[in-house]
């Protein structure tokens, strides 16, 4: 018996999620994986294999194989995907087939495509749909995608950050910039660095980032943010492990640079926008979705410079995955929204 399974895959830098029909998010983990160079076994996938970064012995290579949201190791990816797929996939019946809609950084190449396709392929997918991360998490966000009336999205992941001006079913204008939560996490690591003399691992910047991270000078006000925490690491004068007090105004200055080039790439989207959809726009607002989208401060700091209301999604996580999988469950109509409904 062939039984049918619509997936819809958000094959993120830092996190990976697949959505099934009916039953929502089936999976969330990090894009990690482990492996004994040994014996070429898998060591673990997703939160295991993080667990193990910054931590493993020589024989042991942990890998992300996204690189700024595109795929950097292609046979690392395959296997990755091959095991949260099998996590994720009904395990009944002699086959599955598989149609699968994959969200992937606007601003990919048809190389970088071609490769995404692939590897879904390889899975055993029978239909493969590309999706434009924008307009993935504006259907995943509930944004009117169909309406001549203008919807504005920044989807700001691990790898990338998308911006982009979408109506009447598709991308007006957009911008993908190779700046999100990596780059902030190595702004934090090399500000620690030159600040503090203690050289942290990316784990850690994440964490730091995550707890006091914030970009307006307002959002220190809040009762409830945490405005300190302790950073533990190694001393580069003396070479010894060492704590230090790291506070938010720290990393508020830390976060400047990668901030900055993300809001450029907001005003340049904007720049580009026709004066209708700008209108439109401008009565309502942007919607904020991924990861970079829960950092403290940023709606404020973003309506402050651009004078647009600003919403944070309520799912920004799981925006991309919400969005692809609602895609997957209306096919014909999602043919319009991807990459020519092209079949490699």
């Amino acid at each position: 018996m062939i039984f049918k399974q619509d997936l819809g895959i958000d094959l993120g830098t830092a996190n990976t999620l697949i959505y099934s029909k009916d039953k929502g998010i089936i999976l969330n983990e990090p894009s990690v994986i482990a492996v004994d160079t040994n014996t070429n076994t898998i060591l673990g996938v997703g939160r295991e294999a993080k667990e193990m970064l910054g931590r493993a012995p020589g024989n042991i290579r942990v890998v992300r194989p996204l690189k700024d949201g595109v795929i950097s190791d292609f046979v690392m990816t395959q296997t990755m995907l091959k095991e949260f797929i099998q996590k994720a996939i009904t395990k009944s019946g002699a086959f599955t087939q598989l149609r699968v809609v994959v969200g992937v950084p606007s601003g990919v190449t048809e190389v970088e495509k071609r490769a995404v396709d692939e590897v879904v392929r390889q899975m055993g997918a029978k239909d493969v749909y590309i999706m434009s991360e924008p307009m993935a998490a504006a259907i995943g966000s509930n944004l009117a995608v169909d309406d001549a009336r203008g919807c504005m999205i920044a989807d700001i992941g691990g790898g990338t950050s998308d911006i982009a001006v979408i109506a009447l079913g598709g991308t007006v204008t957009s911008t993908s910039l190779r700046c999100a939560g990596d780059k902030m996490d190595e702004a934090i690591v090399a500000y620690v660095r030159k600040t503090y003399n203690l050289m942290i691992g990316d784990k850690t910047a994440e964490d730091i980032k995550k707890t006091i991270g914030c970009v307006d000078p307002s959002a220190l006000t809040d009762p409830d943010a945490v405005l300190e925490m302790q950073a533990k690491g190694r001393d580069i004068i003396t070479g010894l492990p060492k704590t230090v007090t790291v506070r938010a105004h720290d990393i508020m200055e830390a976060l400047k640079e990668p901030i900055s080039l993300i809001m450029d790439a907001i005003k340049s989207t904007l720049e580009q926008t026709p004066p209708e959809l700008a209108a439109d726009i401008v009565n309502s607002g942007m919607m904020l979705a991924g990861g970079g989208a829960l950092l403290r401060g940023l709606d404020r700091l973003i309506e402050n410079q651009t004078g647009m209301k600003v919403i944070v999604a309520d799912n920004a996580l799981e925006a991309v995955a919400e969005g692809t999988g609602r895609s997957v469950e209306n096919i014909e109509r999602t043919k319009r929204y991807v990459y020519g409904g092209k079949r490699y």
